[in-house]
């Protein structure tokens, strides 16, 4: 019978995305991991939208995003004209 012990999954990037863990370390998180938070309902991600746009730091972060990605944009793509 062969002895695992914690074994780290990681990505192509080499990054942790997951654990492989013996039974006698999992009945320690098994609890945590069966109980899930209910997700945000429509009308919560709704009045989290609306508050973002009342951010000024977001609404900043935004305009950076979207003015970066204009010019990139503009770097692959051909003009339509």
């Amino acid at each position: 019978m062969a002895m695992l012990k914690r074994q780290v999954i990681t990505d192509s990037a080499g990054n942790p995305i997951g654990v492989i863990l013996p039974l006698a370390d999992y009945v320690y998180v098994q609890e945590m991991l069966e109980q899930r938070p209910t997700p945000p309902s429509e009308t919560d991600q709704l009045d989290c939208m609306a508050q973002a746009a009342q951010d000024p730091l977001f609404m900043a972060d935004l305009h950076e995003a979207m003015s970066d990605f204009t010019e990139a944009d503009a770097e692959w793509w051909e003009p339509t004209a």
